[in-house]
């Protein structure tokens, strides 16, 4: 897309940036990517991915000087090229507009990084096109009708078309002659001739409507081979590289290359015995990486690449079975009765079906999936229809429907197009790594070349002006440059990494990426995932609170074991309003719905004789007492009918209405019922007033402070027909109704999570929960493992999305204090003043949803940067939006750690500077870290060992190059008198002195205790001390002749123990006290540091204006009583006495 003139050029203002979830941080995209440049071409133009394109084509004069010139160099030059492709296009080909250009550069933009890819431009003509191989492939199946009878497979008469079909930006289909493409980190562009642009190809996610994609009926075989040609075939694969040419490629590595130059030369120069280790050493660590690097392709190859066999639509209502591969999108696909392993994304059509998600969303709760409505009013978004869409590497386990109907759905993305591509692309397409150490290494390195450069001409000059023979000053010189940049720097460097790398071993933590151990040691914030990784798999059913009437008033009765409640509304509440289903003999279904359930005693069955038998049509699912007693012997039947009821229609659960609820009836029963389960803030007002107990607050209170997830019960007597109930929406039942109780869990924490957070904040580490899970489950178990403290305030921020002609709005809830945030929330307008003290603005915490995260991220980058500073709980989260979360965090300055064990937390674990999986399964892939131990002990033993390894890197770094320095310049000065080191000399200062003490030194092990709050140091280069400091301690040796040469020796002796001491006083008095903790945080400036954060914090600290906050009216009008007592006892004693709401607020 060409760049519009500047006076036309659309403003980059917050409303009108379009942002979506992959790829850079929002805020380097406003410094680079949302900038057009005049003249420049664009793919993917103002979205994350936007990258320059340039054109190129073949000049084959400037390819003859090039290869010349290669020739003359001895191929040194073609080595240069490999190192920097972009140099090689522009040698060899001349600059030309994109629409005659045989290869293109194309240019990404990544905070300070800039990445390039060279791609060739390939073209399919429709007349070269040849159909014969699509035809063996596609009509190779099984072809059966719709009453199942296998149809003989014969040679039509085929009439092959004359063009292609070229898929549009708008999702529609385009005939055409030919087609430009080429290919970029999986990606599929597509050059259009009427905007002289190039696009990228999607799937049908994009210009349908409900009734458009219900129109899909099939594809003959031709259609779907003319779509093949452009999509490709619907596999995610991962190249896996020949070991020989892996090996041949990392040995072309620029550090390889050095070693060799270095070998040969002092071969050469008959320095046999040094040069041998380091071939030796060289070889066994270029093919110990080479092994390592073709394992992590094979492991992601092997859990990534997945096929099926999948039965499609063809024309007259035909089904064949093919590969899964073939798809594309626009086929059409019966999913079996028994379930299958999604292979593409598609949109349901027709039927039900049960299907987990964990890969997605980390949540292995079977979500039930319906099919999309045909009307042309309706137009699909994935976000808005998630309910209606299948995505890849999610497992379909049952499907069902109605009477003769079959399950289908329609393709619309494949390959790396779908969901799982995506995760895919972001593993092998990961942010380039922003580490000072690393960047000062190189640094160094090019001053130490530099210094290397000045002695190579110096050498040459003067050993020229003596006379001394060419081959000489050639060893001569070049061996200078092999001292000051010593090659065995980078291997023992490496040694401090491959210690603690064992050491963490030993504990259970494996790494596939060492580099990220020296990022590990210098972490400051870590986010969490919350099901599997601080709590348990499930919740813990606590107990039940019953309503008890006395005459007009309600009160809550003491908590009680549901197996103990009577046979009333109570009980058939909890064993009816759940979406529990049976697959494979067993209960599956949220685990919140099974504890409850399983609390009752109560047994639910689904009709049929197996489970197979249940496809066939939707029957009510009927639950009854496991007792016997109830069972009532068949002579009682049809005066006394058993206790049974039975499911007839269920409204699922739904986070924005925060409630399901489900319509059924008892055996023998007239009427119906319906049960209503949701937060109590919400079943309070839809139950009738009289009817909610008088303490109600209070108790709910005394729960929530616990940290308890407290749900409400209520029901109401439904007077209507069967098919009115199978057709009432839940707007005209949920009301009017009679409140029950309430229902009270806990979500138990793994025991290592509290000590371990503590552990962090004590360290001063900042730590986020960042979850799919909902908002209350998340602010429930962060306060109780410590992530939130227990009187720290929590500030929810909802932000909703421009409609039309009404602008994006944001506004923020106060919760009280120690409840989650389902307790007292209210939307305030922005602008009005804060009712908070000074010591409650030191502390407030940030929480948001995922829908509300992805309206700030695109419209209020200024409160981004706030939320992500004081964010404590990112809820619902989508995977996208945790990997975007981890690199705003970044930006900011952060060195963030990610922990997590879903295949959803895949592109955050990637982004992560130092991802930390749990898992075995996908997310061990992608992280660069794996605990055998499923809990987060390991997060602080990870830092520990980083920390370590840091530290040693950076001795051993400070260690070679101080000695390498000294030999310089010793071996200078010895060049001057035409001398040298002797052949066992240079071996024993190489590898007894330098490369033995190296190793040693890097064989130091990490502290033991706790991690402390002083961060390490993670920069080399530092201001050099005046001359006049370096000349006062300058030593000056007395003649050997004089008497007072032995008492010398003596005072040297004294002089070094008194060093230690005062090297001691020195470290932990001037520099670690008065230096580091009193003098860095006055006069370090914070506006100019790269750790954007801590400027941020400070502002947020001096700000008495934001967030607007005030108590709500509703709380300061009514002053509701508190039972004192029983808040204290709850709290341990810790809560001093009150009498009101507002003033149990206050006293925390």
């Amino acid at each position: 897309m060409k760049n519009s003139p500047p006076d036309t050029m659309p403003e980059t203002s917050p409303t009108s940036n379009k942002h979506s979830s992959k790829g850079t941080s929002k805020r380097e995209r406003e410094g680079a990517a949302n900038i057009f440049r005049p003249g420049v071409n664009y793919i993917n133009p103002s979205e994350d991915e936007q990258a320059e394109i340039y054109g190129f084509k073949r000049s084959m004069v400037r390819t003859g000087i090039t290869w010349a010139l290669i020739v003359a160099t001895a191929g040194l030059l073609r080595l240069f090229f490999h190192w920097l492709p972009e140099y090689m296009l522009r040698a060899t080909h001349s600059p030309c507009p994109l629409f005659c250009a045989s290869k293109v550069l194309v240019v990404e933009y990544f905070k300070k990084f800039k990445r390039t890819f060279v791609k060739n431009i390939s073209e399919i003509n429709a007349n070269s096109v040849r159909y014969e191989h699509e035809y063996s492939v596609l009509r190779s199946g099984t072809r059966t009708n719709r009453e199942g009878e296998e149809i003989g497979q014969q040679m039509d008469n085929l009439n092959l078309p004359s063009t292609l079909a070229i898929p549009t930006p708008n999702g529609d289909i385009k005939e055409m002659d030919k087609a430009r493409i080429f290919t970029c980190k999986k990606n599929v562009y597509i050059w259009d001739a009427e905007t002289e642009s190039f696009y990228r190809l999607r799937g049908l996610d994009v210009g349908q409507t409900g009734e458009s994609l219900h129109q899909h009926r099939g594809m003959s075989w031709i259609e779907q081979a003319r779509r093949r040609l452009i999509y490709g075939e619907n596999s995610i694969k991962v190249r896996i590289t020949p070991i020989l040419h892996l090996l041949f490629l990392e040995a072309l590595n620029p550090f390889y290359i050095f070693q060799l130059f270095s070998v040969i030369l002092w071969f050469s120069d008959e320095y046999i015995y040094y040069a041998t280790v380091i071939v030796v050493t060289s070889v066994v660590s270029l093919m110990s990486e080479v092994y390592q690097m073709h394992r992590n392709q094979v492991t992601l190859s092997e859990t990534i690449q997945s096929a099926d066999s999948v039965q499609v639509l063809r024309e007259e209502d035909q089904v064949e079975t093919i590969a899964s591969e073939h798809l594309v999108p626009g086929d059409v696909v019966l999913l079996p009765p028994q379930g299958c392993m999604m292979q593409f994304d598609a949109v349901l059509l027709q039927g039900n079906c049960i299907v987990n998600e964990s890969m997605l969303t980390g949540e292995s709760v079977p979500v039930t999936k319906t099919a999309i409505v045909d009307r042309p009013d309706v137009k699909y978004n994935e976000n808005e229809h998630g309910r209606h869409t299948l995505f890849c590497g999610t497992k379909v386990i049952q499907t069902r429907y109605y009477g003769g109907e079959r399950v289908m759905a329609v393709v619309i993305r494949s390959g790396f197009l779908t969901s799982k591509g995506g995760l895919v692309r972001s593993i092998m397409y990961p942010p380039p790594v922003d580490f000072k150490f690393q960047q000062d290494s190189y640094k160094f390195i090019g001053v130490l070349a530099g210094i290397a450069s000045i002695g190579f001409i110096y050498t040459v000059v003067t050993k020229k002006l003596r006379g001394v023979s060419v081959r000489d000053i050639a060893l001569d010189s070049f061996d200078l440059i092999t001292i000051v940049i010593p090659p065995a720097l980078p291997m023992a460097m490496t040694v401090g990494i491959l210690h603690a790398l064992q050491r963490l071993k030993v504990k259970k933590i494996y790494c596939i990426s060492p580099r990220s151990i020296n990022i590990s040691g210098v972490l400051n914030c870590i986010c969490f995932d919350k099901t599997g990784t601080l709590t348990e798999d499930g919740l813990d059913m606590k107990g039940v609170v019953g309503v008890e009437v006395e005459e007009t008033n309600h009160r809550l009765v003491d908590m009680s074991d549901p197996a103990t409640l009577p046979h009333d509304h109570l009980l058939y509440s909890m064993a009816t309003c759940h979406a529990i289903t049976i697959i494979n003999n067993e209960q599956v279904g949220d685990p919140l719905d099974l504890k409850m359930f399983e609390s009752t005693g109560w047994t639910l069955d689904e009709p049929g004789l197996d489970d197979t038998k249940k496809y066939d049509m939707m029957m009510p699912s009927v639950v009854r007492p496991s007792a016997p007693d109830v069972v009532k012997s068949n002579e009682n039947v049809e005066t006394e009918p058993p206790l049974e009821l039975g499911i007839l229609r269920q409204f699922p659960f739904s986070s924005r209405l925060q409630r399901m609820s489900v319509i059924t009836r008892r055996l023998g029963a007239t009427n119906f019922e319906l049960y209503c389960k949701g937060s109590p803030e919400m079943i309070k007002s839809l139950s009738l007033p009289e009817t909610v107990p008088d303490d109600f607050k209070e108790r709910l209170l005394q729960y929530t402070v616990q940290g308890y997830r407290v749900l409400a019960l209520a029901w109401r007597p439904l007077r209507l027909s069967y098919l009115k109930a199978q057709r009432i929406s839940r707007d005209e039942v949920e009301c009017e109704l009679e409140f029950l109780g309430l229902l009270v869990l806990e979500n138990r924490l793994k025991p290592q999570t509290s000590p371990v957070i503590s552990q962090l904040h004590s360290a001063s580490i900042k730590t986020i929960m960042v979850t799919g899970d909902n908002m209350l489950t998340a602010l429930s178990v962060a306060r109780e493992c410590g992530l939130v403290g227990p009187r720290q305030p929590v500030i929810s921020i909802q932000a909703i999305p421009p409609d039309q002609d009404c602008p994006p709005t944001l506004t923020y809830h106060a919760t009280s204090t120690n409840t989650p945030a389902s307790m007292f929330t209210q939307p305030i307008d922005n602008g009005v003043a804060i009712d908070m003290d000074g010591a409650t603005r030191q502390k407030y915490c940030f929480a948001i949803e995922g829908r509300s995260w992805a309206t700030v991220y695109q419209y209020f980058p200024e409160v981004l940067q706030k939320l992500l500073v004081r964010g404590a709980i990112f809820a619902r989260m989508s995977p996208e939006q945790k990997q975007q979360l981890v690199l705003e965090l970044e930006a900011l300055g952060y060195y963030v750690g990610m922990c997590g064990d879903g295949a959803n937390d895949c592109g955050a674990l990637k982004a992560a500077n130092a991802g930390i999986s749990l898992s075995e399964a996908e997310a061990s892939v992608a992280s660069s870290f794996t605990s055998k131990r499923a809990n987060i002990s390991c997060v602080p033993e990870l830092i520990t060992e980083g920390r370590c390894a840091l530290v040693t890197s950076f001795g051993i770094f400070k260690y070679m190059a101080a000695y390498s320095l000294t030999q310089f310049v010793s071996i200078m000065i010895l060049y001057s008198i035409d001398s040298n080191l002797t052949d066992l000399q240079f071996l024993w200062i190489d590898l007894f002195l330098i490369t033995i003490f190296a190793i040693f030194f890097g064989h130091t092990k990490s502290y033991k205790g706790s991690l402390i709050v002083t961060a390490v140091v993670s920069a080399i280069i530092t201001i050099a001390p005046p001359e006049f400091i370096i000349s006062s301690f300058e030593l000056v040796l007395p003649p050997d002749d004089d008497p007072q040469a032995n008492f010398f020796r003596w005072q040297i002796l004294l002089l070094s123990a008194l060093y230690s001491v005062l090297a001691i006083l020195v470290e932990f008095v001037i520099i670690d006290y008065l230096f580091y903790q009193k003098c860095k945080t006055k006069f370090h400036n914070i506006d100019k540091s790269k750790k954007k954060y801590l400027a941020i914090e400070r502002d947020l600290k001096q700000d008495e204006t934001w967030p607007p906050l005030t108590p709500s009216e509703n709380e300061m009008a009514s002053e509701l009583p508190l039972n004192a007592q029983k808040l204290s006892n709850t709290a341990n004693g810790h809560l001093p006495t009150i009498t009101t709401v507002t003033q149990f607020h206050s006293s925390l």
